[in-house]
């Protein structure tokens, strides 16, 4: 009996394109594209390689048969040794791998998934960057009780919130477009990085560095390494899921935020028709997509744990106790983050608010989200700072006793500053400060303006992002 087991994380949460890439079918078409790239570079060098050989692996290149691999990995232990033998035997000829070592391979081809990758997540990150930049805007003037310490602290607005988790995605995305221009292949190196053998085969240190460089180019690389042994720095491992950790950071606080304001009401993350929050309780309406966003993050926290361990533990040129680690953490980061930003575009689009909801939040926080600012007035009227902020504090936190104790039902703190003489304001002073106090929120709308003048660069630089929509998730 066959007994499948799914990778839950690219069947149920990563989108075609990434799953495409990393496919068992997927990745062996890619290592037959990779031997006949340099089959054709070998030939332009002046070895000898029959066009008709090229040609039948060209033919064949797309026909996999894994299982044929598999049974042929029983005898020879080694996989690179299996997957070769079957593409010999499917090309009937035997010029794939001449003057390659298996590093040769398997490392390029890993680096060539993960630049592709790569540029599959940019582009969803930008995409998400842009989905924030509009509710940005839609919200930009939409007064809200910010919190510190997710207590009550001063105005804001939602705008403005947005805004701040689109600066962190994208310092994150500037992180990565570098990445993407400087992350450098390991190249034809040979056995221990000295190209020994291609050097052989060729008779010529020029057309060895041709080699190596006309491959790169096929291969999309932005550049190489040059003193590489057997395998690449791990460290670059590291770099990489560092960077999708980085990435995944702003929609995950996005996530928590808007969670935590569900539960007050606030907001929502959507409701799609049919879709069931609990099984037993029919009026719930839980924020499970937010939930799963958070959860990527923390996978995303423990393969870069995973891979931090690789970092720092080569041993001489190099050995494969790291490829256990690497055939999970590699593919399942960039599911993992692929997923989140599916995720996160479909709650970016499907988000409600409910103003009313707000409004009467603000308007129950009112004078205590001005106590800074009638503080400021009170210090331009020359009472002292410390003796003014110990008297607001004072008043502040008796009046929110009394609210939370029924000994008041209504908000009576502006009558309680102005009738102290600490504090050297009067009834009107205090009462100009609270008229329209819920547009006190300081330089939220500029801020946000500034936000969103560079989200608008990223649209102009990566059109297609901006015209990405999401799949249907589950």
């Amino acid at each position: 009996m066959s007994i499948e087991i799914p990778n839950v994380l690219a069947e149920r949460y990563a989108t075609d394109d990434m799953r495409s890439l990393w496919s068992p079918e997927g990745k062996v078409v890619l290592e037959r594209e990779f031997w006949i790239s340099v089959m054709k570079a070998q030939v332009e060098l002046g070895m000898d390689v029959p066009a008709e050989a090229i040609d039948a692996s060209e033919r064949v290149k797309g026909k996999v048969d894994l299982e044929s691999i598999r049974e042929r990995e029983k005898i020879t232990k080694h996989d690179v040794k299996a997957r070769l033998e079957e593409f010999a035997e499917l090309s009937g000829h035997q010029h794939a791998h001449k003057g390659m070592t298996s590093r040769d391979l398997t490392e390029n081809v890993e680096q060539l998934q993960v630049h592709r990758s790569l540029g599959i997540v940019l582009d969803r990150g930008v995409a998400s960057l842009l989905s924030l930049a509009e509710r940005a805007e839609d919200f930009k003037d939409l007064p809200l009780t910010a919190r510190s310490h997710n207590v009550p602290a001063q105005f804001t607005t939602l705008g403005k919130r947005l805004a701040m988790y689109g600066e962190e995605l994208e310092r994150s995305l500037d992180g990565l477009v570098r990445l993407c221009a400087t992350y450098p292949f390991r190249g034809l190196k040979g056995a221990v990085g000295t190209r020994l053998d291609q050097l052989t085969l060729l008779g010529d240190e020029k057309k060895v560095e041709q080699l190596d460089k006309l491959l790169l180019q096929n291969l999309g690389a932005p550049g190489s390494l040059e003193t590489v042994g057997q395998v690449y720095p791990r460290s670059l491992d590291f770099e990489v899921v560092s960077i999708l950790l980085r990435l995944a950071s702003a929609p995950s606080s996005f996530a928590t935020t808007l969670r935590i304001a569900a539960g007050q009401e606030l907001m929502g993350e959507g409701f799609a028709k049919g879709q069931t929050g609990s099984s037993a309780m029919p009026h719930k309406v839980n924020s499970r997509s937010c939930e799963r966003i958070n959860g990527f993050q923390v996978i995303l926290r423990g393969h870069l744990a995973m891979v931090a361990g690789l970092s720092g533990d080569q041993w001489n040129e190099g050995d494969v106790s790291c490829s256990v680690v690497r055939r999970l953490a590699l593919p399942d980061s960039f599911f993992a983050i692929d997923g989140l930003f599916e995720t996160f575009l479909t709650v970016m689009r499907q988000m409600e608010v409910f103003p009313e909801v707000i409004k009467a939040e603000n308007r129950k926080q009112l004078p205590f989200l001005l106590s800074t600012t009638i503080l400021m007035e009170a210090v331009k009227g020359g009472t002292g700072r410390e003796d003014a902020h110990a008297a607001i504090k004072e008043h502040s936190l008796s009046v929110a006793r009394d609210l939370r104790e029924g000994a008041i039902s209504e908000n009576n703190l502006p009558t309680r500053l102005a009738a102290d003489d600490r504090i050297g304001l009067s009834a009107k002073e205090i009462d100009e400060v609270l008229r329209d106090g819920e547009t006190r929120y300081g330089l939220a709308l500029e801020q946000t303006e500034v936000f969103l003048k560079r989200a608008k660069s990223w649209s102009e630089r990566y059109p297609d992002a901006s015209a990405y929509q999401p799949s249907s998730i589950l």
